[in-house]
């Protein structure tokens, strides 16, 4: 009996210890969750069944159960390395079926989807033709590489502040003479084709109170290239209260701008200059903006806390492109760990639950970063020194009942 106790002992302490050294080797493993041994005693079952003076027959590891606590995390160079912060693993196609990992380094292949160091791609929604995405079953994620294409502007909108204390100007506007108009700004806007356009502004007191007139040119064309929607070549008029406040409705529609290069002209937009002023003080630009833009290359990624993976591009511009999913289990520990930093799941597992970052219970993302693994390596070497003792005890317990055996042999 005490031989089987003693070899009980060595086996799970020989275990133990095969689990602590896995733990150590993958200390640097990325994602890697460590293990530990859950041991269990043993009973010689018995006719009469069990009493109270049984004897144990020595012990089992009943299961190495992992650890699912959260890791560290590293920056990096990559925006594609990912961490989780939280529960949650990613998901990945593997040959059809899927895989589960919290592992974020990753890289796009030649096809354009994002995969692992052994090429499985990671799933996630994928995007209408607006950009907009579409939360249906996680698919592979495929990323668009291809150039945006131009927009025009449609839109202008600015706040100003024009002086009041300026002198009213009487002659008639003249784009190249400064004595015609009073101020002027001017901001970039886009063709059809993308091409960009300087479109300048002037800004000219009349001599009624609180009334100005705006002109405008494009690329220092001529006055009758541009119709502010009071005909060809000629001025909006704005009108301010008592205090200054812009009282003309804005948005200003029906401005139509004359453009060349083979672009659709003219080119329709409206302007909007809600909360420009006339207040005695210098003439100021607070805001100047449009929505129209040039086409564009994709220049790089970036990944947002929810998973929302985004392209930026030479214009400026940025397109969503897809969403990472997380999928989560009610019993982590059930997972059927795979090797090469995967997890498959089993009856004990449960099934996934599969949703974006940060909703549910799902954790969040963080782009340019992995999660370390979790093994204490302090923890580990002691639990490796209390391991080996217990080893030791054990073969004590098997020489001690060889010299009780060789006693009893060697009576006469």
């Amino acid at each position: 009996m005490g031989f089987q106790s003693g070899l009980s002992g060595l086996n799970a302490s020989a275990k133990n210890i095969d689990i602590i050294g896995n733990n150590v080797a993958n200390a640097n493993t990325v994602g890697f969750k460590s293990s530990r041994a859950i041991f269990a005693d043993v009973f010689a079952s018995s006719l009469a069944g069990g009493g109270a003076g049984n004897v144990g027959i020595g012990v089992k590891v009943a299961q190495v159960q992992q650890e699912f606590t959260q890791g560290n995390i590293t920056v990096t160079n990559s925006p594609l390395d990912l961490a989780i912060n939280g529960r949650g693993f990613f998901r990945f196609d593997s040959n059809g079926s899927a895989a589960y990992s919290r592992n974020g380094q990753m890289h796009l292949d030649g096809s354009g989807y994002i995969v692992n160091s052994d090429g499985l791609r990671l799933t996630g929604y994928t995007v209408d033709n607006l950009n907009n995405i579409v939360a249906s079953a996680p698919v592979p994620l495929k990323l668009a590489t291809a150039d945006i294409d131009p927009s025009a502007t449609t839109q202008m909108a600015g706040t100003l502040n024009l002086d009041s204390r300026s002198t009213p100007i009487a002659a008639a506007f003249n784009p190249t003479n400064v004595a015609t108009y009073t101020s002027s700004t001017s901001s970039a806007i886009f063709d059809s084709l993308g091409n960009s356009h300087a479109l300048t502004m002037y800004f000219v007191k009349t001599a009624t109170p609180g009334q100005w007139n705006m002109h405008a040119t494009v690329d220092g064309g001529p006055v009758a290239g541009v119709d502010l929607g009071a005909g060809a070549g000629n001025p909006v008029t704005l009108n301010f209260n008592s205090s200054g406040t812009l009282t003309t409705t804005q948005p200003m529609t029906g401005v139509q701008l004359t453009v060349g290069g083979g672009a659709v002209t003219p080119l329709a937009m409206q302007m909007d200059f809600t909360g420009t002023s006339q207040f005695g003080a210098d003439f100021g630009v607070t805001t100047l903006s449009q929505n129209g833009y040039t086409s564009g290359r994709l220049t790089g990624f970036d990944v947002s806390d929810n998973g929302l993976v985004s392209g930026r591009y030479t214009n400026g511009q940025a397109n969503t492109l897809g969403q990472v999913v997380l999928a989560n289990f009610a019993n982590p520990q059930g997972l059927r760990s795979m090797g090469d930093n995967l997890w498959q799941e089993t009856s004990e597992s449960g099934g996934p639950v599969i949703g974006s970052p940060q909703s549910g219970s799902l954790g969040s993302l963080q782009s340019a970063s992995v999660e370390d693994s979790n093994v204490d390596l302090t923890q580990e070497l002691v639990a490796m020194i209390t391991a080996q003792r217990s080893y030791q005890a054990n073969a004590q317990t098997i020489k001690t009942q060889d010299q009780v055996l060789q006693t009893i042999v060697n009576l006469r």
